[in-house]
């Protein structure tokens, strides 16, 4: 199984810990570290940096964003069976605090390994392919990849692997199904990465890797 967005980790919370918090407080930040400490560190981090490729670092995210996918996992518009179970027990009210929590963090940033692959990646980012009918991902994800919140990560940073791994799972349709009309902005990723081949996509996830 292709890891998604936001995979929290494979461990249960533990029976006796609630999550509900009041609506229309302020994001409970403590009460956000507690869940990070004990569901989401696993696999991102306390500081949201993925110790490992296969997932993705969380740091800096719009934190708009990352509520949104969570709560895109707990009602299955983004099909990922372990971030069902982690996303199920989650208010709406600490998914918004779990947002806020790691868009504070700051980013370690990561380093681009192979010059060619930045080099073409670069190009694609920057200004697209026009032949192909591919923009720019700048034009959503900004030119330092930094996102648009409430629509669009960032991907400055983000490990190269997670990111291919999403361009294909849009590919082939396992993202950006847009069910229900619920997804646009996946949609949208999906005819893109429709159109991109292996090798642009592996360029320009080395590229973004090595953006800061």
């Amino acid at each position: 199984m292709k890891r998604m967005l936001l995979l929290v980790g494979v461990f249960a919370f533990p029976a006796a810990v609630s999550f509900a918090q009041p609506a229309g407080e302020k994001p409970d930040l403590a009460k956000a570290r507690t869940i990070v400490d004990q569901v989401c560190a696993a696999c991102h981090g306390v500081d949201g940096n993925s110790p490992t490729p296969a997932n993705p670092s969380l740091a800096a995210l719009p934190a708009e964003y990352i509520s949104l996918q969570l709560a895109h996992f707990k009602t299955g518009i983004r099909a990922n069976a372990i971030m069902l179970g982690m996303s199920a027990a989650l208010t709406e009210a600490d998914m918004k605090a779990l947002g806020t929590y790691y868009s504070q963090q700051k980013p370690k940033g990561l380093a681009a390994k192979d010059a060619a692959l930045v080099d073409a990646g670069r190009s694609l980012y920057r200004t697209g392919d026009t032949a192909a009918g591919i923009p720019a991902c700048s034009a959503c994800h900004g030119p330092a990849g930094a996102g648009i919140p409430k629509s669009y990560p960032r991907l400055a940073g983000q490990h190269g692997d997670y990111t291919v791994a999403q361009l294909k799972a849009f590919r082939t349709g396992e993202r950006g199904a847009d069910k229900g009309g619920k997804d646009l902005n996946g949609r949208i990723m999906a005819t893109i990465a429709a159109r991109m081949t292996d090798a642009q996509m592996r360029a320009v996830a080395e590229f973004t890797q090595g953006l800061r």
